[in-house]
């Protein structure tokens, strides 16, 4: 299977899955909200990032395991996989235990990062939390073996099997609230349906690999275990210092201001989140195809990819950014009520780090396909560091934009040095070529933007479907004609449209 068949058929695969998780949560979240309410929606949001940061026990063995897995696999070495995939095991069995420990020790301090819990008991909170620990812990035990799948670039197996557990789970706690009206009903539901999931995935991915069953494996050799220590101990940095900057948003929030803001902050970011699925899964889908990339191609070939890659991420985060920062806010009042909305200035800084964090996407998959994790070691700690402490600073003396500015800027430190990185180690060529190209980018979306938003001030003088459908027509003619016009004749757009074209053609073919 070529590196563009298979990251079509993981593209095509995952949003499928992605469409129907989402329809399914935005319901799910409907009625959660409704018969549950703000403040359990924020505490649900709040453990699901604290379980985060609890997974930062796994400190990136799981990446470097993946990069040394791309070459063996292309290879056909059964031997050489069977390695690995034991070292794996044994890795995640420990770090599974690491996090049930650490995450034990960390329930008694619960009830002084949850504020404003409004007569939520104590006893109610730990349990709540142990239930969402046990999901996790469990995974360690199961998620290593998609390793293989992925590498050989497979990703849509995975993504077909997370969905109809998605689909399963979400219309069972649909029926238990509307049945029940408990939480922890509710909780315990997706635990046992992902329990039976994980029992599965495991029988299922043994008897695909049978091998992986095999007893007689042979050692990794001194070099190979070297690359993986080395490699895992750089990204130890990249993860904690990840963790300090992703997951820490919605624990400073609850902490400082309360969990109904939090559960407010979390229902932007579900619709945020699901037009992001959408662009991530395009992203992410070529990534195990870039591990094969550069295992076989030559640096001129995979800079080609790289400026393509940029282009086509650059357009569609900036697509999906410009829809959200005029269209979100009414989106959020139509579903849920004006009242639960965030002023215009939070809504903009969080659209702002989007947008950044497209670029940082493309960034961090490049290098992490190419294996550099050392060079930057220590910029995640750094980023980590500036988003804590502008965040907590900021959000004592002007609210919930304090937590996002933090985000920012923290952020954009790895705008700027990943892109040279790359371009001195990976690529070999000057980096203010990357630069340029933000620029003209930049400057296409903020032309794009004032103009959009004169438009919205006659088209959206209130706030209803008819409006909202019209403006969301404008801003899909109006920005893809600009940036059609501005980049439509570059090699990137020509590349993207010969593949297009190639695609639809063969297609057309088949059908005579």
């Amino acid at each position: 299977m070529g590196r563009v068949h298979a990251a079509v058929k993981n593209i095509i695969f995952g949003q499928v899955g992605n469409l129907i998780t989402q329809i399914l949560n935005f319901v799910l979240r409907t009625l959660f909200i409704r018969h549950l309410g703000d403040t359990l929606n924020g505490v649900n949001g709040l453990y699901t990032n604290v379980l985060s940061v609890l997974s930062m026990a796994e400190l990136g063995i799981g990446t470097a395991l993946n990069y040394s897995l791309y070459k063996p696999v292309a290879q056909k070495d059964i031997e050489k996989i069977k390695s690995y995939m034991q070292l794996y095991k044994r890795a995640y069995r420990v770090i599974g235990i690491a996090v049930a420990v650490i995450g034990t020790g960390c329930a008694p301090f619960l009830p002084y990062i949850v504020k404003a819990s409004e007569g939520i008991p104590v006893r109610d909170l730990t349990l709540y939390y142990f239930i969402f620990l046990f999901n996790t812990v469990s995974t360690y035990f199961v998620s290593y073996k998609y390793s293989l799948i992925n590498a050989e670039q497979k990703n849509y197996i995975q993504t077909n099997i997370i969905t109809i557990t998605k689909m399963i789970t979400v219309v069972l706690q649909m029926a238990v609230i509307l049945l029940t009206g408990s939480f922890y009903a509710y909780l315990l539901t997706a635990a046992a349906v992902e329990l039976i999931q994980k029992i599965f995935v495991s029988r299922y991915l043994d008897r695909r690999y049978p091998y992986l069953r095999d007893r007689d494996v042979k050692k990794l050799s001194p070099k190979e275990t070297g690359e993986i220590v080395t490699k895992t101990r750089a990204l130890v940095f990249h993860k904690v210092g990840d963790v300090a900057r992703l997951q820490t948003d919605s624990m400073i929030i609850t902490g400082f201001i309360n969990a109904a803001v939090s559960s407010f902050v979390d229902n932007y970011n579900m619709v945020l989140n699901s037009v992001a699925n959408v662009v991530n899964i395009i992203f992410n889908s070529v990534l195990s195809s870039f591990g094969n990339l550069f295992a076989t191609e030559s640096r001129q070939k995979q800079y080609q990819i790289f400026r393509v890659y940029r282009f086509a991420a650059c357009w569609i985060y900036g697509f999906s950014a410009m829809g959200f920062s005029l269209l979100l806010t009414p989106l959020i009042e139509l579903w849920l009520g004006r009242e639960r909305t965030l002023a215009f200035s939070v809504v903009l800084c969080i659209l702002i780090d989007y947008y950044f964090k497209g670029d940082r996407i493309v960034l961090s998959n490049f290098k992490t396909a190419a294996g550099v994790f050392e060079q930057d070691k220590y910029l995640a700690l750094i980023q980590g560091a500036v988003n804590l402490v502008v965040s907590i600073l900021l959000v004592q003396r002007v609210g919930l934009i304090g937590v996002y500015v933090g985000t920012i800027v923290s952020g954009l430190i790895a705008n700027v040095t990943k892109p040279v990185i790359i371009y001195r180690v990976i690529l070999v060529k000057p980096v203010r070529e990357y630069f340029a190209d933000s620029v003209k980018y930049i400057s296409a979306l903020l032309i794009t933007f004032v103009l959009l938003s004169g438009v919205k001030k006659y088209v959206m003088r209130s706030v209803t479907v008819f409006t909202f459908g019209a403006m969301f027509v404008i801003i899909c003619v109006v920005f893809n004609g600009i940036f059609l016009a501005l980049f439509g004749r570059t090699k990137e757009f020509g590349y993207l449209w010969d593949l297009v074209r190639g695609k639809l053609g063969g297609r057309l073919k088949r059908k005579k």
